[in-house]
């Protein structure tokens, strides 16, 4: 197994669970595989009126349990096996958050940054036109996910309900307010995961009030988290960092404050009095609470036993390899696994879905109270297993969420 190839971490992920689980040979077969895999090429007329020509993917990893669901991706590094690896973690988390959905991802190689708005917009257009037949709000559902906007997620919906002759606000999530978007959408993903955070310090008897915390990331989940973590649950948000490198303050941080110096400068570094560190010294740091909200494999097996943090709060998609996993457990490291502490943005796409069935729409309170109800029960629904099974809480994670997608399997008659 190549440790850089994320559909290879996630099938080994699968194939443990699936011995814990005993699982038979036929549900393992279906699981480890794409249900469907679509791969196009987009042609776009660029502004010095050149045409280029995109490649894009959709995977629909498991509709058992419903609709397909997850987010596309602009990236210049994108990759099919990054978006199977999504589309499978998609389904899982759909499955342990109890939403009626399957696991889907999408995405396009591009660099969103050298393009202006118009060829992204027609880029966004010629995306949907290529998938259009696959997708729809009973069949497939995108949502934003990296470098893609709420404008993107309107341009893409605005496609999709020409083409169907009526409009079709339901067919992607994460759009503008105004255009069938729900409250509470901004801040969902960090906001499930510090409900998950409240949960875990309770278990283990941490008091977040005297509780510090680092931050590796700080884009859209890392900002809300470092918001949130000292908002709701009171604790000192100690050190953050981007791709461009750390900093650390003892006293703590002001999150507004170095977002502000972030958004003038292109980069958290050199904020007013701060130590500057590395990315890779960030996950080390003496904290109580470590949250990865940037990239994937960054806790590896070379330095998993150099974590000092009581708990390790997944806001990134599979930050931590399988081998690190191992360490971090041995070691009494709670961590609370990315596809659970992560879904909150699921968890409220989901609800948009609901409410642009339902045409009515819910206020911010409501929302709140629902991902807070939702993300809690599964992260207890984990909590359990993990003692039940004596297994860490992502493999315990992954024997809830694949039980209830075999059992939908099952029900359905795809398997004996």
């Amino acid at each position: 197994m190549t440790q850089d190839n994320p559909f290879e971490v996630a099938r080994k992920q699968l194939d443990e669970c699936a011995k814990i689980m005993n699982l038979d040979p036929a549900s393992h077969a279906i699981l480890r595989a794409p249900m469907r895999e679509i791969h196009v090429s987009l042609p776009v007329r660029m502004d010095d009126g050149s045409v280029k020509v995109f490649q894009g993917f959709r995977v629909q990893y498991n509709d058992a349990r419903g609709p397909t669901k997850g987010g596309i991706r602009f990236h210049p590094a994108e990759t099919i096996d990054t978006v199977r690896a999504l589309a499978a973690w998609m389904t899982w988390k759909c499955a342990l958050l109890d939403l009626p959905l399957g696991g889907g991802k999408g995405g396009v190689i591009c660099n969103p940054k050298e393009m202006s708005p118009g060829e992204l917009e027609r880029l966004s257009r010629a995306y949907i036109r290529a998938i259009y037949q696959f997708i729809g709000p009973d069949k497939d559902v995108p949502a934003p996910d990296v470098y893609t906007t709420p404008q993107i997620m309107a341009w893409m919906m605005d496609e999709y309900s020409k083409i169907a002759g009526r409009n079709q606000f339901g067919v992607i999530t994460g759009k503008p307010l105004s255009l069938g978007g729900s409250a509470g959408r901004g801040d969902a993903t960090a906001r499930g995961g510090i409900y998950t955070l409240r949960e875990a310090a309770k278990e283990l008897g941490i008091d977040l009030k005297k509780a510090t915390v680092a931050i590796q990331g700080y884009g859209n989940a890392g900002y809300y988290a470092a918001c949130l973590a000292q908002s709701i649950l009171g604790c000192k948000v100690v050190a953050v960092s981007d791709s461009k490198g750390g900093i650390f303050a003892q006293e703590g941080l002001d999150p507004e404050a170095v977002h502000k110096h972030k958004t003038e400068t292109g980069s958290v570094v050199n904020f007013p009095n701060s130590k500057q560190i590395s990315n890779e010294d960030i996950l080390e740091l003496d904290v109580d609470i470590l949250i990865p909200a940037a990239l994937e494999n960054v806790i590896t097996a070379k330095n998993a036993a150099n974590i000092k943090a009581k708990i390790v709060a997944e806001l990134a998609n599979g930050p931590t390899t399988p081998e690190a996993d191992e360490i971090l457990y041995r070691k009494g490291v709670h961590v609370i696994p990315d596809f659970l502490c992560n879904a909150g943005g699921v968890t409220v796409s989901y609800f948009e879905m609901v409410q642009n069935f339902y045409m009515y729409y819910w206020d911010e309170k409501d929302v709140h109270e629902r991902l807070d109800r939702k993300i809690t029960a599964a992260y207890h629904s984990v909590l359990n297993a993990s003692k039940k099974y004596d297994i860490n809480m992502r493999q315990a994670a992954y024997v809830v969420a694949v039980g209830r997608v075999v059992e939908a399997m099952k029900l359905r008659g795809w398997v004996a």
